[in-house]
């Protein structure tokens, strides 16, 4: 695996070596776990050349302590992704991401302003602002997102097909530890028990319950509800427990 850090060498190196070539991309924030490789997996599966980034963007962050306390291992996730068999990891910066220091951004106006958007402000600015760019430096044919994060995928597939990029965004399931909750790098930080608990989120969601008795029944286990809602065929839902946020959904 080629690790590279300047985007105008990734340019030279694409329009020479890649050209022609399927390419597979995973838009990564870094600390790697098998969801992120699950994705790996169906791209060197699909395509001739797969690319991975690492970047953790500042611009989705609207807690500044959270963007600060973001798991970071770049050694470990390299490590994960050698073993994987990736050919390139890009590791840009930010003087190269945001040239223009986010004087330009992708605001989309209606879907982004509930749920994660609505608690979160901001954050999907960021979002479809940086993978864009990612998008238009990398010109994958084909780029891999999980499930977990549905709200998202819908947004940036939509925003390709808005702005008629050629890159086809391809959904993946969910990857669960063995009690149903869903892999995410902010699961480190669950106390013991935190983690005792937290595949009780995932397990409510899957009831027929309506969603205010849900929210009840998540209260009474020591969970602070931020939402549960459905929209399109699908249950979401974001909580905290401690200082760690959680999201899910899953279809109903």
């Amino acid at each position: 695996m080629k690790s590279i850090i300047r985007l105008a060498e990734w340019k030279k190196l694409r329009d020479k070596s890649i050209t022609g070539k399927l390419v597979g991309f995973i838009p990564t924030m870094g600390a790697i776990h098998d969801g992120h490789l699950s994705l790996v997996r169906q791209s060197i599966r699909e395509n001739d050349i797969t690319v991975v980034s690492i970047y953790v963007n500042p611009t989705q962050f609207n807690n500044h302590s959270d963007y600060e306390n973001y798991p970071n291992d770049l050694d470990q996730d390299q490590a994960l992704l050698v073993d994987e068999g990736v050919n390139y990891c890009l590791l840009p910066i930010y003087d190269d991401l945001y040239s223009d220091r986010y004087h330009f951004r992708i605001n989309e106006t209606n879907y982004s302003k509930i749920m994660e958007g609505k608690m979160r402000p901001g954050h999907f600015n960021g979002v479809l602002t940086v993978v864009m760019k990612l998008m238009n430096v990398v010109k994958p044919n084909r780029m891999y997102m999980g499930e977990k994060d549905y709200q998202q995928y819908q947004l940036l597939k939509d925003m390709a097909k808005a702005f008629f990029m050629d890159t086809k965004i391809i959904l993946c399931p969910t990857i669960r530890e063995n009690d149903g909750l869903a892999l995410s790098s902010r699961n480190k930080r669950l106390l013991e028990q935190e983690r005792g608990i937290a595949h009780q989120f995932y397990h409510q969601l899957l009831t027929n319950n309506p969603p205010d008795v849900i929210t009840d029944e998540l209260e009474r286990k020591k969970f602070h509800v931020e939402y549960i809602e459905e929209h399109g065929g699908r249950r979401f839902g974001a909580v905290r427990l401690g200082k760690v946020r959680l999201i899910d959904n899953v279809e109903i």
